[in-house]
C-alpha cells in the first residue's frame, strides 16, 4: 500500500508509465486467456482486480485525456482538458464511486460523407470517458476471446481489409448469391435489456453501463431520455454495439449444411450474407431479421438488395462494400480453371464509382483552396491526400484505376495552372510547373513533386486469422501485421520494421491500438531523412516536446 500511495503522489508525467502498461497487459492477457477457456469466474474476479488497478486507472485517464484525437470536445460540463495535477486527481476519483450518477450527455451532430443529413455524436464528460476506457479495458479481452470470426468493424487488430479479403477467399472458387445489407440506425436502437442480458457482466460494470445507457442527452437545451440505443461518441459504444450483435453470424451460420454454409461477414452495421442458393439466402434474409428485432433493430430497406457476383439479378451484378466494388467476370478458358464444367471466371475487387467520385471531389477542392498560393504549398497539401487513398486501395486491383485517376489530377492541375496564367501558351505553363522527376515529367518546382497513384505498388492483404487475438500474447505475429497495415503511412511501416516494433522513447511494443507519431530528432519536420526519424506512441512524442505534460 505504501508503494501504491508513493506512485500517487508521483508528477504525471514521472509515473511510471512503462510498468503501468506491462501490468495491465498481462491482466488484460489472463482475462482473455480465462475466456477462452471458458472459466468465467476466474474471468470476473480478474476484471474486479483490473478495475480496482492504479495502472488500469492512469492508463484509462491518459487514453482520454491524451491519446484520444477528440479528446479536446467537451461535454456537458464544458471541460475539454486537464493539467497533469487534474490528470492525477481523476485517476484517484474513477475509483470511488460512492454516489456517483452518470451526467448527460451532449448532442452534436457531424456531416455524414458525401451525404446531407448529418450524424448524431454524444459525447460524455471527462470523468464518464475516464470511467468507460477503464471499464473497455476490463471488458474487452473477455470479448475479443469470445467475437465470431467474420466480425470486423471497431475491434483492435481488425480493419475494412480483413473483410474484404474474407468474401474474397469465399467467393473466388464459387459463384454466389448476395444479401447486401445495412442494419438501420444501429446504434440509436439496440434495446437495452437485451444488451444487459448479453452483457452478463459483474455487478459494478453492469450498473456502470446500464446508468450510461439511460443517461440523458442535451439536445440544444432540452434534456432527452432515450428508451434505446448505445449513444455513438461513448467510449465503450462501440464495444457495446459488437456484443450486442454478437451471436448473429452464427445464429444464420448453423442453419445451413455443413457441405454448403453460408457466410456472414459483418463490419459494423454493414453486413453480407453469401450462399450458393437463392432460396435459402432468402430464408437466410428472413432468419436475419427475426434475430435483430430480437435486439430492438431491422434492416434498412433502402440498402438492402438481393444480386449475384456474376450473373444479373433483379438489375443488380455485384455489389459494393466498404468502398470496395466486388464483382465477378467471365473470361476464356485460357484465362482460368472451369469449375464443374461451368464457364470460367475471376473474382475482381476495385474501388467504387461512388469512392472515386467522392475522392475526386476532395482534390478538386483542395486545387481550388490553393489557387493563388505557391505550387510547394498546393504539393504539400495533395500529398497526404492522394497518398493516403492510394494505400488504402493498393490491396485491390486498382492498377487501371489509379492511371485514370493520374489523368484527372492532370487535368485538374493543368486547369489550375490555366486559371494562373490566363494569357501563357499550353507550352509555358506545362514547362513552368511540370519538372522532370527521373525519366518521367511530374508536377513539382524541382525541389518537392507531386505523388503519383500509379506509384502505389499493388500488395495482396493477408487476413487476419480468426483464432487470433491481440490478448494473446504473439508479439511476433501482431508485430509483423503492424508492419503491412495497409491503412498506415508507408514510413510509419517503414521505421516500425526499423525498431523492431518498439517505440524509440520507452521501448515498449507497439499494440494494434497505439497511437504512433513520427518525430524529427533535429526538429526540423522538413528533414524528413529516414536518419532523422523515429516513431513514438503519441503520449512519448507528448513528453519529448514537453506538451500537455508540464
Amino acid at each position: 500500500m505504501a508503494v501504491v500511495a508513493n506512485q500517487q503522489t508521483e508528477d504525471w508525467a514521472t509515473l511510471p508509465w512503462e510498468q503501468f502498461q506491462r501490468n495491465v497487459y498481462r491482466l488484460q492477457k489472463r482475462i482473455y486467456q480465462a475466456a477462452r477457456c471458458g472459466d468465467q469466474k476466474r474471468v470476473h474476479n480478474l476484471q474486479r482486480l483490473l478495475l480496482h488497478s492504479w495502472s488500469a486507472r492512469c492508463l484509462a485517464v491518459r487514453r482520454v485525456t491524451q491519446d484520444n484525437r477528440g479528446k479536446n470536445t467537451p461535454g456537458v460540463d464544458g471541460v475539454a482538458s486537464l493539467t497533469p495535477k487534474r490528470r492525477v486527481l481523476l485517476a484517484k476519483m474513477v475509483r470511488d464511486l460512492s454516489g456517483w450518477t452518470a451526467d448527460p450527455l451532449r448532442r452534436v451532430y457531424i456531416p455524414k460523407p458525401g451525404k446531407t443529413e448529418k450524424r448524431p455524436l454524444s459525447i460524455p464528460t471527462m470523468f464518464d470517458r475516464a470511467m468507460q476506457a477503464l471499464v473497455k479495458l476490463a471488458l474487452e479481452p473477455e470479448w475479443e476471446a469470445r467475437f465470431e470470426p467474420n466480425s470486423y468493424g471497431f475491434r483492435p487488430g481488425r480493419a475494412t481489409h480483413d473483410a474484404i479479403e474474407a468474401i474474397f477467399n469465399y467467393i473466388r472458387l464459387k459463384l454466389k448469391y448476395v444479401l447486401d445489407a445495412d442494419i438501420e440506425k444501429c446504434f440509436d436502437r439496440i434495446d437495452h435489456d437485451a444488451l444487459l442480458n448479453k452483457l452478463n457482466a459483474t455487478q459494478p460494470i453492469m450498473r456502470l453501463v446500464r446508468a450510461w445507457l439511460k443517461a440523458g442527452i442535451m439536445d440544444d437545451g432540452k434534456l432527452l431520455f432515450p428508451e434505446a440505443g448505445t449513444p455513438q461518441g461513448g467510449v465503450i459504444s462501440p464495444l457495446l454495439a459488437n456484443i450486442a450483435l454478437h451471436g448473429f453470424e452464427e445464429a444464420l451460420v448453423s442453419t445451413t449444411a455443413q457441405k454448403h454454409k453460408a457466410a456472414v461477414i459483418r463490419y459494423a452495421d454493414d453486413l453480407v450474407i453469401l450462399h450458393e442458393d437463392l432460396e435459402t439466402l432468402l430464408k437466410l434474409k428472413t432468419r436475419a431479421e427475426a434475430w435483430l428485432a430480437e435486439m430492438g433493430l431491422q434492416l434498412k430497406p433502402s440498402k438492402t438488395r438481393v444480386t449475384h457476383t456474376l450473373d444479373a439479378y433483379q438489375g443488380n451484378v455485384g455489389f459494393d462494400f466498404l468502398g470496395f466494388s466486388v464483382r465477378q467476370h467471365r473470361v476464356g478458358k485460357y484465362h482460368t480453371r472451369t469449375f464443374r464444367g461451368r464457364p470460367g471466371f475471376k473474382t475482381l475487387i476495385r474501388p467504387n464509382k461512388a469512392a472515386v467520385k467522392r475522392h475526386l471531389h476532395k482534390v478538386k477542392m483542395v486545387i481550388h483552396q490553393y489557387r493563388g498560393g505557391p505550387q510547394a504549398a498546393l504539393i504539400s497539401a495533395l500529398n497526404p491526400v492522394m497518398r493516403g487513398w492510394a494505400m488504402y486501395y493498393r490491396t485491390c486491383v486498382a492498377k487501371r484505376v489509379f492511371d485514370r485517376m493520374d489523368d484527372q489530377a492532370f487535368r485538374k492541375l493543368y486547369q489550375w495552372a490555366t486559371w494562373r496564367h490566363k494569357r501563357k501558351t499550353r507550352g509555358w505553363r506545362y514547362c513552368r510547373y511540370w519538372q522532370r522527376q527521373g525519366e518521367r515529367m511530374n508536377f513539382g518546382d524541382g525541389k518537392s513533386f507531386l505523388a503519383r497513384y500509379a506509384d502505389t505498388p499493388i500488395v495482396r492483404h493477408a487476413k487476419v486469422r480468426s483464432d487470433k487475438g491481440p490478448y494473446d500474447g504473439d508479439w511476433l505475429y501482431w508485430g509483423r501485421r503492424l508492419g503491412r497495415d495497409p491503412t498506415k503511412p508507408k514510413r510509419v511501416t517503414r521505421l516500425l520494421k526499423k525498431q523492431k516494433g518498439r517505440c524509440a522513447r520507452c521501448g515498449l511494443r507497439f499494440t494494434v491500438d497505439d497511437l504512433s507519431e513520427v518525430h524529427h530528432k533535429d526538429g526540423n519536420r522538413t528533414n524528413n531523412w529516414y536518419d532523422n526519424l523515429v516513431l513514438l506512441h503519441g503520449h512519448c512524442h507528448d513528453r519529448t516536446h514537453g506538451r500537455r505534460c508540464q
